[in-house]
């Protein structure tokens, strides 16, 4: 069967059943890459700079001669590789791209399909995919967020609302990190800004056409940055313009609720973590955040920082457009997810009728 040239629409759609393999070099894959795409790069970073750079100073011709030797020598190691992959009952069916849908993706769809396995070759390659992410966030979603002061509990609620059915994304999972100077701890390491954006943006493309999403996408409420990343400006304008359902909780049952949940971790860890705010923080409090677990007082320190936490909060909660349009507040007495979440939906219920 031939080699077919696919649209980024059919790309996506074929990508949910089979096996889709990225042949950029493995800096490139390393960087950015389309969720679930396997690595299997035609050229080594080193190989492809060479290619490159005789392309620009002697020619087309001359670069594709060099990048033969490169790939004579792999072809049967590539093949065997891409049999493992698929292993004995895995589809013969792949999906390939390069950068730009060029030379690189052609080249090994040749192979693979000279083998006899059915190749898609991406239109426009990792390239077009980028201009199909950006747009994902200039669409007109439906959302609703999940509101409340450091400590509420709100992922917890955000779960639960998917266990209730409901459409939600979670961004702090997609972003390894749960927003605050502590929101490192216990975490992986944070995939880049255009990792990032590649696996919001597909996350966002499934939770639309799920039958949940007519009665809105479930987000909790985050500021525009979650550690190093940022939330593409588009869409967190457009969250920011969503009703919040905000858990009204008070403080001693966040305060406990947090130090439960960050008290475990290492004290240094702890302690590194206040010093990162000390500037905003100011600094007798930090002097007092930081004595207080040297002390092993955690929930005094905790104190301090849920202080400050709560008056950023309230300045963003408050920034907002028409607040008074969308603010839900809901009235809790302690952190409870499963009751929290009831009187949610029920106040979530009792504003649609």
């Amino acid at each position: 069967m031939p080699v077919q040239k696919i649209s980024i629409q059919e790309f996506l759609l074929l990508a949910q059943k089979h096996t889709v393999l990225d042949v950029r070099s493995p800096a490139e894959y390393q960087h950015a890459h389309i969720p679930g795409a396997i690595s299997l790069p035609l050229f080594s970073d080193e190989e492809r700079k060479v290619v490159g750079t005789c392309y620009k100073q002697k020619g087309r011709e001359a670069a594709i001669k060099i990048g033969l030797d490169y790939f004579g020598v792999k072809m049967r190691p590539m093949v065997e590789e891409v049999e493992k992959m698929v292993g004995s009952h895995g589809s013969k069916q792949l999906l390939v791209h390069c950068w730009r849908g060029g030379m690189r993706s052609a080249a090994v769809a040749w192979l693979l399909s000279l083998y006899g396995f059915d190749v898609y070759v991406m239109e426009g390659g990792y390239k077009v995919f980028r201009n199909w992410v950006l747009a994902q966030f200039e669409i007109e979603d439906h959302f609703k967020v999940v509101g409340g002061y450091t400590g509420s509990g709100k992922t917890p609620i955000i779960h639960a609302l998917q266990q209730a059915g409901k459409a939600i994304i979670d961004l702090e999972a997609l972003a390894h990190h749960k927003g605050s100077a502590f929101g490192a701890l216990g975490e992986a390491p944070q995939p880049k800004q255009e990792m990032f954006e590649n696996l919001l943006a597909l996350e966002l493309e499934k939770k639309r056409n799920a039958p949940q999403a007519a009665e809105g996408i479930w987000l909790e409420d985050e500021s525009q940055r979650i550690g190093n990343l940022q939330i593409p400006m588009a869409l967190w304008y457009r969250i920011r313009k969503s009703p919040v359902y905000f858990l009204d909780i008070p403080f001693e049952a966040r305060l406990d609720y947090i130090t439960e949940h960050y008290g475990k971790f290492a004290q240094a860890d702890l302690i590194n973590a206040v010093l990162r705010i000390q500037k905003r923080l100011g600094g007798l409090e930090t002097k007092n955040s930081v004595q207080y677990f040297l002390e092993n007082k955690p929930a005094e320190s905790f104190r301090i920082l849920l202080t400050y936490y709560d008056k950023w909060y309230f300045k963003g909660l408050h920034n907002r457009e028409n607040l008074s349009q969308i603010l839900n507040k809901i009235p809790c007495t302690g952190v409870d997810t499963e009751t929290n979440t009831k009187n949610l939906l029920a106040c979530t219920t009792a504003s649609t009728l």
